[in-house]
């Protein structure tokens, strides 16, 4: 699943609480992302700088969702992440024994761990976290490296608590 992907398909509620990170911690980049995508519709931003909070948030939603936008996709997700859930971060990396910095973020990815090795993790997450985030971060960490984990991979399309829609599984 691609970074655009997983905004087309995660919880409105979870792209609002997005949105609403960037809006409050990282305004520039917020305007600039709303200015971007404006004008990929041949709209003027104010246009969408207008909308009440909520059908701004779910036009951004629908727009980042596109193909085109996977690259700003990306980038949010990143920033969210790191910013609002590095102890989300932390816990997974911790879990499975991987050194990273105090936001979570590592340099190269190692090789993957076993699926043995992976399944306490999971469910550790699901317990200490909201189920929607740990969802986004899983499929996000898997997206965001060409290679990715083959375990997680398995994860992803096997595990109903991973799959990533409007409704997911509980």
């Amino acid at each position: 699943m691609t970074a655009n992907e997983i905004f087309a398909r995660m919880p409105a509620n979870t792209a609002s609480a997005l949105f609403a990170h960037v809006l409050e911690n990282e305004k520039p980049l917020y305007k600039a992302t709303i200015e971007t995508l404006a004008k990929q519709r041949k709209l003027r931003p104010v246009f969408v700088e207008r909308k009440p909070r909520n059908e701004r948030h779910a036009w951004l939603k629908e727009a980042i969702g596109r193909k085109q936008n996977e690259a700003v996709a990306a980038h949010l997700l990143q920033i969210w992440l790191v910013g609002q859930h590095a102890k989300l971060l932390c816990d997974f990396l911790d879990g499975l024994g991987i050194k990273h910095d105090e936001n979570g973020t590592i340099e190269e990815l190692p090789p993957s761990p076993t699926r043995a090795k992976l399944q306490p993790v999971i469910d550790s997450l699901f317990e200490k976290h909201d189920p929607d985030v740990v969802r986004v971060y899983l499929h996000t960490f898997q997206a965001l490296d060409e290679k990715g984990w083959d375990a997680l991979a398995d994860f992803l399309e096997t595990d109903e608590r991973l799959r990533l829609t409007e409704t997911a599984a509980v």
